[in-house]
């Protein structure tokens, strides 16, 4: 079994913040946290220094590689950046091999 965890902090939202399943939208500067293991990939904010996390809204998601994994967590990353209520964002299909 293959896994891997990334995470960034210091990550301030823009307008409107991250939509997550247990507090609706959350503001401000969070830590983001993706975490792949057997094909999916789930991805979880919390106020960076809190204890609590929150599953970011549209986790957890199909993803293929540990490679697709990192790139799922920088675009989550960039898509906390934007806000407007960002939830995980769906990657491009790889184009097969």
């Amino acid at each position: 079994m293959s896994w891997a965890s990334w995470t960034t902090a210091g990550v301030y939202t823009g307008r409107g913040g991250v939509l997550t399943d247990e507090a609706g939208v959350v503001t401000g500067d969070l830590t983001v946290h993706t975490t792949f293991a057997e094909r999916e990939a789930r991805v979880a904010v919390q106020y960076s220094g809190a204890s609590d996390w929150f599953t970011m809204s549209g986790s957890p998601v199909p993803c293929g590689s540990e490679e697709e994994s990192r790139d799922l967590h920088d675009a989550v990353v960039a898509a906390v950046r934007e806000g407007n209520g960002a939830t995980v964002p769906t990657l491009p299909a790889a184009p097969p091999v």
